[in-house]
């Protein structure tokens, strides 16, 4: 009976632990010891909620909304385009260190609401947790099934509060000016990335491209 539970772990890891506007938001928090505890359970829980419904049978009906997985694609691809350009205005800001960077008040409504926009408007998070891990739990029988949801849960909350409060270890690092432009110029070009694989998802690209063309 264990093993749908390790194997739901190790599944769960490979998908969350990629590099991501999430873990990026989660890990710059982190160091700036800003609203860690509500980062990490928000992104936690929001992957308990969504893998759950995956192995509750979800995925068939995320497949078939391809329209309703476009119009998020477009929504995150805008959200992460605004959130990468304003990492590459700080990449050419006069430096500042972590002292400052605490010192900026972020309020945890404004936290909160950026951790569910970074979450939610990704529609490969679906992909992921709903119709991937949804798919694969449905290889197991019985109480298989919710033992590999459950190991891919635990695996979430595991990843997201060690990150949020282990990445608090980098504080000395991140003293130097230097080292912020270094994490906010690879954060601007994750989120860009990510935009443009959205809008490439949602057709957006091509379209463009065709316009072009003309």
């Amino acid at each position: 009976m264990e093993l749908p539970f390790f194997t739901g772990m190790a599944t769960g890891a490979g998908l969350i632990i990629a590099i991501g506007a999430q873990n990026a938001f989660v890990l710059t928090q982190g160091i700036r010891k800003q609203h860690r505890f509500a980062v990490a359970l928000i992104c936690s829980l929001c992957d308990a909620l969504l893998i759950s419904a995956g192995v509750a049978g979800m995925g068939s009906l995320i497949e078939q909304s391809p329209k309703l997985l476009g119009i998020a694609a477009s929504l995150g691809a805008l959200f992460l385009f605004v959130y990468g350009l304003k990492s590459l205005v700080s990449v050419f800001r006069a430096g500042q260190g972590l002292e400052e960077a605490e010192g900026k008040v972020v309020s945890r409504k404004q936290v909160v609401l950026t951790t569910l926009a970074i979450t939610l408007l990704n529609p490969h998070v679906y992909l992921d947790t709903v119709v991937l891990l949804g798919g694969i739990s449905a290889t197991f029988e019985g109480a298989g099934r919710l033992l590999f949801g459950a190991g891919a849960l635990s695996m979430s909350f595991v990843w997201f509060f060690t990150l949020a409060y282990g990445s608090a270890l980098l504080g000395p690092l991140f003293r130097k000016p230097i080292t912020w432009r270094i994490l906010n110029g690879a954060i601007f070009l994750i989120m860009w990335s990510i935009a443009y694989k959205l809008l490439a998802y949602a057709g957006v690209v091509q379209a463009i491209l065709q316009l072009l063309a003309l």
